[in-house]
């Protein structure tokens, strides 16, 4: 794998930039259409788009730094000031992107007037093609979102070319949650990690695909906010009930662990999947709300002036 897109001298794109990139506007593309079917206001929906790509960014980073401050915690000042801000190598957090995308809409709703749920609806797709370019992305790294160690037949074994995969995962970790240098061997002079691990990358593009297209019959209900909660809610069923369980991340709460080459590679619980629990239940909730609510009454031209 190589992250490196482009690469002109010093200046280098990364693959992961540019595939988040396609998915927004592949995305933006399909919001602005709908909209337009819709009677919404366009230039007011493309307005909004770009201030939600800007917070969303700066939330998913800082939620992604606060929960994976282990990355971080040994990197001298200021140095580590200037890893927090790189985005180059990955590392962002889908649910914060999301809770800063939400935030500039609620700001939208409360300025502008705007109907919160009407324009909500329409980023889903958005988002949806933003997983699966952010995931194909840590693939192209090499290094980020991996799996544990397992010895089901479908573990992955990466190949040698990802070599910053390989360093992370061979340095001795204090943490017996994350620490796999036991599976490393010397090869060719550098330690490289040679057991299958389940392949949480992919598993996340899967995802990102599944959304997609659930995304295209949820939005034929004419009910604002039903896509808006059911992408929150299969999202949030799928990252923690199928992604997080098998990826390699530290459990907040150690309900359960067992990885190895004779072990499933499963680990219960992460934080991703604490924070997925409540929000699991809200959208449940608000399902069960909206569908008794119902879609609201169309009217038509005559009866506005009747």
């Amino acid at each position: 794998m190589d992250p490196i897109f482009l690469q002109i001298g010093n200046f280098t794109i990364a693959w992961y930039g540019v595939l988040i990139t396609l998915g927004i506007v592949a995305g933006v593309w399909v919001g602005t259409r709908m909209a337009r079917e819709r009677g919404l206001n366009v230039d007011l929906f493309n307005d909004m788009i770009l201030w939600m790509i800007v917070w969303g960014l700066v939330g998913a980073r800082l939620v992604f730094v606060a929960t994976s401050w282990n990355q971080f915690e040994n990197i001298p000042f200021p140095r580590v000031l200037l890893d927090i801000v790189n985005l180059r190598q990955g590392g962002i957090s889908i649910h914060g992107g999301l809770i800063g995308g939400i935030l500039v809409m609620l700001y939208y709703a409360r300025r502008k007037g705007m109907d919160f749920y009407r324009y909500a609806d329409l980023c889903v797709p958005g988002v949806a093609f933003g997983i699966i370019g952010g995931r194909i992305g840590n693939i192209m790294n090499g290094t980020d979102t991996v799996g544990r160690v397992t010895g089901w037949p479908i573990g992955f074994q990466w190949p040698a070319s990802a070599r910053a995969f390989h360093d992370g995962m061979c340095i001795k970790n204090a943490n017996p949650d994350m620490d796999l240098s036991q599976y490393c061997q010397q090869i060719g002079g550098q330690l490289v990690m040679t057991a299958p691990v389940h392949f949480t990358q992919l598993y996340g593009v899967i995802i990102g695909i599944i959304l997609s297209v659930a995304a295209y019959f949820w939005l034929r209900s004419r009910i604002p906010g039903w896509a808006f909660w059911q992408f929150w809610l299969w999202y949030s069923v799928l990252r923690a009930g199928w992604e997080e369980t098998f990826r390699l991340n530290p459990l907040t709460i150690k309900t359960y662990l067992n990885q190895g080459l004779d072990a499933p590679g499963i680990g219960l619980l992460t934080d991703t999947q604490l924070i997925s629990i409540p929000l699991i239940i809200v959208s449940v909730w608000m399902l069960i709300r909206l569908r008794r609510k119902g879609a609201p009454v169309q009217t038509t031209p005559a009866e506005i002036t009747a």
